[in-house]
């Protein structure tokens, strides 16, 4: 069972790796890569069908008959960075596609030949040959074009099989170098020559000339030599008359001076148009170098630069140099007074170079990563042709006297003052440009918005990104013809208006503090195409709305949308998206909202006042309050009348107009008839001394039932209403049935007030005792309203009734007429 899940495992491990390794490319060919596998032998399981095979960076060291024969497909074969000893092509005489082999960092020292007919790139680079590995079958490879080979001697006879084939590039690398027959490379025909030779060596110059006679490009690794100049080999005037390189790249030259300069007059004197020397250093006794035998040399070599030559361009990168004392100024006169069109000095630590002589036919200068200061080419007349000007990363620091550097020169189009420690105050005084300045990259300075009245009237690009630019200043000197404006980077809040930038097409203003920009802007930039403000730390509010309105109206004028474009604050919304942000238009248009909240509130005063104007709810809230302060003084100022008992069977409500019927009528016919009805009247039964308020409520919590005698009197009294409150809050409060309703007179309900609501619903859903008439029917009407009062009352209140008259007819009647 162990052994079944090994072999499982196994096989998804391999299934995973095999398919990591192997791919379609988007030409639909299949690519296996097997590079950095530590291998040591060739996997026996490549598809068949492989197109691509990268076998590079592994410890492979025996390549077999038989390992290729199943990839008739294969085009490309990476075999680089193993441990290859010995070759033999007839492994891969099966793969009759094969196009690109790379063999190159290797161990191999011998080789076995096989045609492969369609190799155009064979690369046998950085092994271990002694003799160039150059086959006879390599002279019917007539596909080839790229050949890299290594050896440790090179002669004449050793390129016979490919002389006459038109090569595209040949790579030599000449490690443990010892032989060199002259003349050799000369029976190549390449137009590209690459030769890497050992690095503790020194270099054989012949390689170089002979380089020279055999291709266009030539480049050249490692040149070192230590021997006296005195030994150095010099050309033959013939060989200089065969020369046709035109590109010359040398790269890590440690040389003396002298020996440079003789190399240099060798270039100019030929057809080379583009020198490249890169990691330079230059060396020199002290001594020597102060002696009057070198002064003839540099003469001779000023006198040449002044008669002009094929050299076009010359480009000196990284140049360092073990002298501790040479006259600089011979050195800068010899490069000021070239006649060439481009000079580059590239991260060479030159502190200042001379303005030439006489009238330069330079239109390019590069003098970039060096130390050169303000006082470079001041007054200078002399570069009227010069069109570009690099001197990124230098000490310059004003920027009035750069723009004095360049007054004179007519011909100037672009100047990079990149990286330098430019400032700008109004003290400097006025700047004066060249006005055929059109391009100007002032990026990575400290220049703040007063650079905004040093720029030249007719620039059409500026480059002010990384600066510290708070704000684009208003009254500047109008900028008519600039089209392209970069202010990325700075300490701006907004964007900048255009009044000054009237042609304005492209604002970069990426990387800012701006929290939400104008939403103005494409009105007051109506000729801007294209707006970079991405990387912004954007407040998400309401004012970021209109700007977001005017992404959608620009027509995609805004660069980088949306994934450039995120809020920063508040904090709950980092992270998101700008066309992800909403708001409403309501939470965000203030007059809006204060409509809005003004119509709720009269919406709301309205309905509030509605009710309170047409059912008279203050009316009601005083009663309300009346009946709970009433209620509260009873109950701390007489605890023995917290629990009311029973003293009467009703209380009369009536109107004072209807008084001679309540006192004739009703009064007489239940007191006096059967059941001795008690009944309480405010006449007799209110208290001296107590409110009428409070003696309404006493009464009618003293009374079992309530009558109202209703009339179109009735509903005219403002105490019979109070006291009809009384008795229908009780009603509801009590959970009772305690109100008896007498219609005396008809009431048309137009008669009866708004406030009168409550009158209105019990005589709409309780029956009420209607008057008769008739006088037949008075009798009933008794004996129906005696039975729904009748009540036994307690015995003590029975027995107290005298008095309570007494003390009821003496009392004065506080009752106020209804």
């Amino acid at each position: 069972m162990g052994s079944l899940t090994s072999i499982y495992v196994f096989a998804c491990v391999f299934l995973s790796i095999l398919w990591n390794n192997i791919q379609p490319t988007v030409e639909n060919k299949i690519t296996a890569n097997y590079s950095g596998h530590l291998l040591t032998e060739v996997p026996k399981n490549i598809p068949v069908h492989t197109h691509i095979l990268d076998l590079s960076h592994n410890s492979i060291s025996e390549i077999t008959n038989f390992r290729f024969t199943s990839l008739s497909d294969l085009q490309v074969l990476n075999l680089s960075h193993n441990l290859i000893t010995e070759l033999d092509f007839s492994a891969f005489m099966f793969n009759q596609d094969l196009e690109y082999l790379d063999l190159s960092h290797n161990n191999i020292w011998t080789a076995y030949c096989q045609l492969l007919a369609r190799l155009r790139h064979l690369d046998l680079s950085f092994n271990k040959f002694t003799v160039l590995p150059i086959c006879q079958e390599f002279g019917i490879m007539f596909h080839l074009e790229y050949l890299g080979l290594s050896a440790m001697m090179i002669r004449r006879s050793d390129f016979r099989y490919v002389a006459h084939l038109q090569l595209d590039t040949v790579f030599l690398t000449l490690e443990d170098f010892s032989l060199y027959e002259p003349l050799s490379l000369t029976a190549l025909n390449t137009r590209s020559l690459h030769i890497v030779f050992a690095t503790n060596q020194n270099f054989n110059f012949s390689l170089l000339y002979d380089g020279m006679s055999t291709s266009e490009k030539l480049k050249i690794v490692n040149l070192r030599y230590t021997l006296s100049h005195k030994d150095f080999p010099s050309p033959s005037l013939e060989l200089q008359k065969k020369i046709k390189a035109t590109d010359l790249m040398l790269d890590t030259v440690d040389l003396e001076w002298t020996v440079i300069l003789q190399i240099f007059l060798l270039v100019w004197d030929s057809s080379v148009e583009h020198l490249t020397v890169r990691n330079l250093i230059f060396r020199g006794p002290v001594v020597e170098l102060t002696e009057y035998k070198h002064v003839p040399l540099l003469r001779s070599l000023e006198q040449l630069l002044s008669l002009g030559s094929s050299m076009k361009a010359l480009t000196l990168e990284r140049v360092r140099n073990k002298l501790y004392y040479f006259n600089q100024e011979i050195l800068y006169r010899q490069f000021s007074e070239m006649n060439i069109d481009s000079l580059t000095i590239h991260d060479a630590c030159m502190p200042h170079m001379l303005c030439p002589k006489k009238p330069s036919s330079f239109q390019y200068i590069n003098f970039s990563r060096n130390a050169l200061t303000d006082e470079l080419f001041q007054n200078c007349d002399t570069l009227a042709n010069l069109k570009l000007l690099i001197l990124h990363r230098n000490k310059f620091e004003s920027l009035s006297k750069v723009s004095l550097m360049t007054s004179r020169m007519k011909s100037l189009r672009y100047l990079d003052m990149s990286s330098n420690l430019l400032r700008n105050s109004r003290a400097e005084g006025r700047c004066q440009w060249a006005d055929s300045l059109a391009e100007l990259d002032l990026s990575s300075n400290q220049l703040t918005e007063a650079v905004f009245e040093c720029l030249p009237a007719n620039i059409n690009k500026v480059d002010l990104q990384n600066n510290q630019i708070a704000s684009v200043p208003k009254g500047i000197t109008e900028l008519h013809s600039l089209q392209e404006l970069n202010l990325a980077s700075n300490r701006l809040a907004d964007l900048p208006g255009c009044r000054a930038f009237t042609g304005l097409e492209i604002l970069n203003i990426e990387r800012n503090l701006i929290l939400t920009p104008s939403a103005d802007f494409f009105e007051t930039c109506p000729s801007v195409k294209e707006l970079q403000a991405g990387q912004n730390p954007f407040k998400c509010s309401c004012e970021l709305q209109d700007f977001l309105r005017l992404e959608r109206q620009s027509g995609g004028k805004l660069s980088g949308w949306p994934e450039a474009y995120v809020c920063k604050y508040p904090e709950d919304l980092s992270g998101m998206q700008l066309k992800d942000f909403h708001l409403t238009e309501l939470a965000c248009n203030t007059t809006l909202l204060l409509v809005t909240a003004l119509l709720l509130t009269l919406v709301l005063v309205a309905v509030v006042a509605f009710p309170c104007i047409y059912l008279d709810v203050p009316w009601y809230v005083r009663m309300l309050w009346q009946w709970t302060q009433t209620k509260r003084r009873a109950w701390h100022d007489c605890p023995e009348e917290r629990e009311t008992a029973l003293q009467f069977h009703a209380f009369i409500s009536y109107s004072e107009r209807d008084s001679l019927w309540v006192k004739n009528e009703l009064i007489p016919n239940l007191e006096k008839g059967e059941g001795c009805i008690q009944l309480c009247q405010h006449e007799r039964n209110f208290i001296p001394g107590k409110s009428i308020v409070e003696n309404i409520i006493n009464c009618i919590e003293k009374s079992y039932k309530s009558i109202f005698v209703l009339s179109p009197n009735f509903v005219q009294s403002e105490w019979c209403h109070y006291e009809l409150y009384f008795a229908h809050h009780r009603l509801f409060s009590e959970n009772s049935n305690s109100l008896i309703l007498i219609l005396l007179e008809p009431i048309p309900s137009y008669v009866i007030p708004a406030r009168y609501h409550k009158l209105k619903a019990l005589m709409a859903k309780r029956t009420y005792l209607e008057w008769p008439k008739e006088r037949s029917k008075h009798a009933l009407f008794w004996a129906n309203l005696r039975a729904a009062v009748n009540i036994k009352l307690p015995t003590s209140f029975e027995t107290d009734e005298e008095q309570s008259d007494v003390t009821s007819t003496s009392s004065i009647t506080q009752r106020l007429i209804k």
